[in-house]
């Protein structure tokens, strides 16, 4: 055990020291350009094909790369495709890959890889399930060109384009057919950035960098498109999970960068002239509660719909987000001001009726059992944003019993589909990338296909979930946007999630740090950035 001592600084009250932390990792780094970050927590998993944290994505699109993707307003570019081709029908695909693509290792990176990592990613992320459902035959037609044929139409350049769940990143062969990544897996990409996985100390510190063998394409970057230039020669990121430490060792230049600054600091950090605080994406991230539909009282439908009666969207933007740029009212399940945005069968819950709310809850059965709410501390917005609606919910009548947690058990909880009073819940808040919400095809909250293999809450309605097939399967805009609305009216009939809003993702920076990307999640890009 290393005993706390007091220093000046970010190392002030931190168990590893500062000698851990601002050391070169290695000894030719002091003559390199180094962009130091404060990450928004630690690496859970270096897998970022299947269900992960935010951390694990913006590791992923550093390492590897992907066919196609999408720029800084949700539009689609190929990436590592060079030449594409459609039939007619939509029920044919052929790609082929653009020259230089080379892995880590040097080796080249071919079709095998491609078709490894696409059967891989289709196994294990929700848009590459759907999307397995209707291809038909997938395979390499030499070392350059593969093929995707369908059973029916599908947004095949959308899904291979997805940053708002397990990214379709392409892998070495070997890796893809691998299985489940364990810390021996090697984390070998053809992305702009290498791993540096004998630096990697879990819960510390890790690193990566530039990959002098990625060539990049010659557009403009535009988001997660278009040109990926490495323009520092190393990113470090030291784990500090204390917000106050992430914002002084900032203020004193100890690092350059933090991801996903807390509301709470926000504040305080863009009052400094040499710090820079802004959001990175132009998409928001909804900001929601979920509702367990496995048990009562919220496996009836009125019981979830008074939930959305107690709402009153700016108290909860205004208890959690501080400013009205950094939160918004939004009544829509697609994202206000994302091209889906609809609105429609919102009406009812324009304004908030406790009144109304009482007597659905007790048309829905209810009588007074308890409601079992998960909060953690760790996320202060998802705090306050619980601590607010325990005080409503409690006026409509519900029994709430909070239950509090560090953010790693929440999440463990929130995950189990026991009962309530067995380790399960009825209740939480949270807030998801706004790229993956955007579109009926990613979004995990308006899922509702039944058999409790969708996202915690497990939502079932059999007319929404054809209303989301149809709209994924139809090539004809006009047709695909009537029922979008129709998608839109049925979720707020059967509320499978109740929207309390959206927020922006916060990010700060030194000024001597240029060149940021605007992303369309919360996946940070770290290519094309300078320090001067």
């Amino acid at each position: 055990m290393v005993a706390l001592i007091s220093m000046p600084g970010m190392c002030r009250a931190w168990l590893l020291g500062c000698s851990l932390m601002l050391a070169p990792a290695v000894p030719q780094a002091l003559a390199q350009s180094v962009l130091r970050v404060a990450p928004g927590g630690d690496i859970p998993s270096l897998d970022p094909t299947g269900p992960a944290g935010t951390q694990t994505y913006i590791h992923g699109m550093m390492v590897y790369d992907t066919l196609f993707a999408q720029d800084e307003n949700l539009g689609i570019h190929p990436q590592m495709v060079g030449e594409e081709s459609v039939s007619t029908d939509k029920l044919s695909y052929r790609f082929k890959l653009r020259p230089h693509l080379k892995f880590h290792d040097g080796s080249e990176v071919t079709t095998r890889d491609v078709v490894a990592s696409l059967n891989r990613w289709m196994e294990l992320d929700t848009v590459g399930r759907t999307m397995a459902v209707d291809v038909a035959e997938l395979q390499a037609e030499d070392e350059k060109t593969f093929i995707i044929k369908l059973r029916r139409p599908f947004p095949v350049r959308q899904a291979l384009a997805n940053s708002g769940s397990g990214l379709p990143v392409i892998l070495r062969e070997k890796e893809a057919l691998g299985g489940r990544f364990t810390r021996e897996t090697p984390i070998i990409g053809s992305g702009p950035f290498r791993f540096l996985a004998k630096e990697w100390i879990p819960g510390a510190k890790f690193a990566y960098e530039r990959f002098e063998g990625y060539v990049s394409r010659e557009e403009p970057t535009n988001g997660m498109a278009g040109g990926k230039v490495a323009k520092v020669d190393r990113v470090e990121f030291t784990v500090m999970p204390d917000a106050s430490t992430k914002a002084n060792a900032l203020m004193a230049g100890e690092i350059d960068f933090i991801d996903q600054v807390p509301f709470e600091q926000a504040e305080l950090l863009a009052s400094r002239r040499d710090i820079t605080v802004s959001s990175l994406s132009r998409i928001y991230n909804t900001f929601f509660m979920r509702p367990n539909s496995l048990y009562p009282p919220f496996d009836n439908v009125k019981a979830r719909q008074a939930l959305a009666l107690a709402v009153n969207q700016p108290e909860y933007m205004a208890v959690s987000f501080v400013r009205p740029e950094w939160g918004q009212p939004c009544l829509s399940f697609f994202v206000c001001g994302s091209p889906n945005g609809v609105t429609d069968g919102s009406e009812p819950y324009q304004k908030t009726d406790l009144e109304k709310a009482r007597q659905l809850l007790a048309e829905s059965g209810y009588k007074g059992e308890k409601v079992v709410l998960l909060n953690s501390r760790d996320v202060l917005f998802v705090a306050q944003s619980t601590d607010l609606a325990a005080e409503n919910l409690r006026k409509i009548g519900l029994n709430i019993e909070m239950v509090e947690a560090d953010w790693g058990t929440y999440m463990a909880r929130r995950n189990n589909k026991a009962e309530p009073s067995k380790g399960g819940w009825n209740l939480f808040i949270t807030s998801v990338s706004g790229s993956g919400i955007a579109s009926p095809l990613s979004n995990s909250i308006a899922d509702t296909t039944c058999g409790a293999g969708n996202f915690a809450g497990w939502a079932c309605d059999d007319e929404a979930a054809a209303l989301r097939d149809a709209y994924i399967h139809e090539p004809d805009e006009v047709k695909q946007r009537g029922i979008l609305k129709q998608l839109s009216r049925r979720l707020w009939k059967v509320m499978p999630t109740v929207v309390l809003g959206q927020r922006a993702q916060l990010y700060a920076w030194r000024n001597n740090i240029r060149g940021f990307v605007h992303s369309p999640s919360l996946i940070t890009v770290f290519w094309n950035i300078e320090k001067s």
